[in-house]
């Protein structure tokens, strides 16, 4: 049996090698020694031959590598490619059959629960609790694996060279797309037709009840405690799965709609491009079959535009139209009326003075300067009654003075000499 503390110090010892050989192992199931050896070189180029056969020895002597039966090559321990591709994000795609399965067994599971529940048997309560806790980590495991593999399948089609055909580039991302996104979206639907969510929501139903219940019993906080856990286990794995499944197909449709498209138009091309080097380009677009051969090239459904009656009436409004000529303000102008007023100001003060005193002295301007435009008459309010020659003296109701063109509210202020 091997020592799990030496495998562990190899892998800390060596993790290059071992992380190169989990890379390579999606081309080569098997290794040689010579393989191993010419990786170690890269890894460690200042490494003797000696030294390179030593770190050789110790992966073999920890178990990190493994000499297959009847042959001398070298493979990598299970435990540890799957330890380091989930650590280095470079999983595999899995089978939609393996989830199906553990997505199944969560109906089991919760009718489990169920049954515990209405017989009281605590200890199978929480045997169902622990098998949906185990579950729902094996799902979002393999989601969060899956989803990796999908933008990995996705990043190398786009970075393969644009050299190779694009039916060979694109082959796996069909292929993931056919085998895993299809059969995980109907899956995955919230409908009636899919599993994921239907028993979900009773898993997640189940456990809420069974809570409510402990609660009501007076059940170890500990029991509440693990139902309550593995429900928000139930609910973070319904929002994660729809967030894979979502971004699995905005990843793949794309790429698979423009192989499609780019198949047809590029199989057009192609035929009309060998029909003009055979035939020349004058020949070939007045064959009659060419259209025919070139389904994406041209279209020959013959169409007439034809004007409406109310598409002919905005027209000819559109013809005959004439601008309408718009004053602006500044361009009007200006009244007689609104021009600027030259006013007596010594002369108004002493027939103020003669007037005094003055009950309302707007009023007073009203009925002797009524001439005046009404901004004149409220600027010569304001300033007359901020006199210091005589004192001015605001009433306390409040009146209304028509003046030429507004109505004016204000407390009538009296005007008399100044003490």
């Amino acid at each position: 049996m091997v020592n799990p503390r030496s495998l562990i110090f190899a892998l800390y010892s060596h993790w290059e090698v071992v992380e190169g050989l989990a890379r390579i192992s999606r081309d080569f199931a098997m290794f040689t020694e010579e393989q191993v050896l010419g990786l170690i070189q890269r890894v460690s180029p200042q490494d003797t031959p000696a030294d390179r056969g030593a770190k050789l020895r110790a992966l073999v002597n920890a178990d990190v590598l493994q000499v297959l039966a009847r042959c001398n090559d070298l493979q990598l321990n299970p435990y540890v490619l799957e330890f380091v591709r989930g650590l280095t994000r470079e999983h595999e795609l899995g089978l939609t059959a393996v989830l199906q399965a553990r997505v199944e067994a969560i109906r089991e599971a919760s009718e489990g629960l169920n049954e515990g529940m209405a017989t009281k048997d605590l200890d199978r309560v929480r045997s169902s609790a622990n098998k949906l806790a185990e579950l729902f980590r094996q799902i979002s495991l393999q989601l969060d694996q899956d989803r990796h593999a999908i933008l990995e399948l996705a990043e190398n089609a786009k970075a393969a060279d644009s050299r190779v055909p694009v039916g060979r580039r694109y082959r796996q991302v069909l292929e993931a797309f056919d085998k895993y996104v299809e059969p995980m979206n109907q899956m995955m639907d919230p409908g009636a037709q899919g599993a994921f969510y239907q028993l979900l929501e009773d898993a997640d139903r189940s456990l809420d009840l069974a809570g409510e219940q402990l609660a009501i019993q007076g059940a170890l906080y500990t029991h509440r405690l693990q139902l309550r856990q593995v429900s928000h286990q139930a609910k973070e794995l319904r929002r994660f799965g729809r967030q894979v499944a979502q971004q699995c197909a905005d990843t793949l449709l794309p790429l698979r709609d423009e192989l499609r498209q780019h198949n047809a138009l590029s199989s057009a091309v192609s035929l009309l491009l060998g029909r003009v080097r055979k035939r020349g380009l004058r020949r070939t677009l007045r064959s009659p079959s060419c259209s025919e051969g070139v389904p994406l090239w041209r279209n020959d459904r013959p169409f007439r535009l034809q004007l409406g009656d109310e598409i002919r009436s905005v027209m000819a409004a559109a013809r005959d139209y004439t601008p309408q000529a718009i004053s602006f303000p500044e361009d009007e102008p200006i009244a007689a009326t609104q021009a600027l007023e030259l006013i007596d100001d010594a002369a108004l003060r002493r027939h103020l003075g003669a007037s005094l005193p003055v009950d309302s002295l707007l009023d007073w301007l009203q009925s002797h300067y009524g001439h005046l435009q009404d901004g004149t008459l409220l600027r010569l309010f304001h300033d007359l009654q901020l006199e210091p020659a005589w004192q001015a003296e605001a009433h306390g109701s409040q009146q209304a003075t028509d003046l030429n063109t507004v109505r004016v509210f204000h407390h009538p202020h009296r005007i008399c000499a100044a003490s």
